[in-house]
């Protein structure tokens, strides 16, 4: 904190007040750390101390939990948009990049194709259902 020069009966002393808490008062001097008792008035600190509970994790927390994997591909809405066409039913079997959809976003038809091969299990969609960005749109098995 602060920095003062003493001479005393002819010897220097390099005096550093590192802190001052209630009437106790830390300092160095030449090296050596003392705690020295301030009589006269009491200076509160401007900043409060700040007392907080140790953190605790709850059981599970922190760990990476995986997705476990039922098997199935999801193809999923790229952007937020209007099911516009329907190009395959339950049942059917798919191959990578295959338009099985159009979706209208923005004015526009975009062809949804899937990534990979397989039967499609599950449609979670209809006609005209309004989907946001990453909705899953189909399953293909």
């Amino acid at each position: 904190m602060k920095k003062y020069k003493f001479t005393i009966r002819g010897n220097e002393y390099d005096v550093h007040l590192k802190d001052i808490e209630d009437n106790i008062a830390e300092l160095d001097v030449n090296g050596t750390i003392y705690e020295v008792e301030i009589r006269s008035e009491i200076k509160t600190s401007k900043t409060p101390n700040l007392i907080r509970k140790p953190v605790e994790k709850k059981p599970g927390e922190g760990q990476i939990r995986k997705n476990e994997s039922t098997g199935s591909y999801k193809v999923t809405a790229p952007l937020p948009g209007t099911i516009f066409k329907i190009n395959v039913s339950v049942g059917d079997t798919v191959t990578a990049g295959q338009s099985i959809m159009i979706l209208e976003a923005m004015k526009m038809e975009n062809q949804i194709q899937t990534e990979k091969g397989g039967v499609v299990t599950a449609i979670k969609v209809n006609l005209g259902d309004s989907v946001l960005q990453e909705d899953i749109l189909i399953e293909i098995g």
